[in-house]
């Protein structure tokens, strides 16, 4: 998902935009996330130099 939807303000104006609201969240309460499985090599790269290799590419 992307950042920008959690960063988003949210704003009310009336009782019938708060009610889609919060059905909106029962429902997402409601749905479960899917599991992952990584079937890739995972290499965590902290150095500054390899991270520029990576993304010059």
């Amino acid at each position: 998902m992307a950042t920008k939807s959690f960063l988003k303000n949210i704003v009310i104006k009336n009782r019938k935009e708060a009610d889609k609201f919060l059905i909106a969240l029962e429902n997402a309460e409601k749905k479960k996330s899917k599991e992952v499985t990584i079937n890739q090599r995972i290499e965590e790269v902290k150095d500054p130099k390899q991270i520029r290799k990576l993304f010059a590419k």
